[in-house]
């Protein structure tokens, strides 16, 4: 967050690959907070506050880039990312219900087997997603698809 002015880096946007190996999509993917109420009404505050997407995103900005991701331990194992309600890989992932999140930056390459499946409207981690990525793109429907990646650490692997 502290680099390139926010945007996610080729680490935070794995390959998701279907179980035979098919790249399906490639995603940006979000941590979530264990607890998200609090952080999602600070974004949700900061996206209504203002209808000027630069300060918008500005402010949240200057948010995650403070302490934000500091403490790894106040963060679910989970990850989750948000697909725009026409995503051909949306129904292809909702049906599989699995996938393997590939990860690659600076010469270092990590698989990570998850279970997926589409978080429901009332969820505290669909909020939270839904306002992080507003804080981005303040014009983000209600209607897009959020997935939960749950990893399978034991079966993680590393190269090298």
């Amino acid at each position: 967050m502290r680099q390139d002015g926010g945007r996610p880096s080729p680490g935070m946007r794995p390959r998701v690959l279907s179980e035979s190996g098919e790249v399906i999509a490639s995603l940006t993917v979000l941590l979530v907070p264990r607890e998200p109420e609090e952080t999602t009404a600070f974004f949700r505050f900061q996206v209504e506050r203002s209808a000027d997407p630069r300060e918008v995103y500005e402010r949240g900005l200057a948010f995650l880039q403070a302490d934000y991701f500091q403490d790894p331990k106040s963060f679910s194992e989970g990850l989750v990312a948000v697909l725009p309600e026409e995503s051909p890989a949306a129904p292809r992932l909702d049906a599989a219900g699995v996938c393997v999140l590939e990860f690659d930056q600076w010469r270092q390459r990590f698989r990570v087997p998850c279970a997926v499946r589409v978080l429901s409207h009332g969820d505290p981690a669909r909020a939270a997603a839904v306002w992080h990525n507003r804080l981005f793109n303040p014009l983000l429907s209600d209607t897009v698809h959020v997935f939960l990646f749950e990893p399978d650490w034991a079966a993680a692997s590393a190269d090298p």
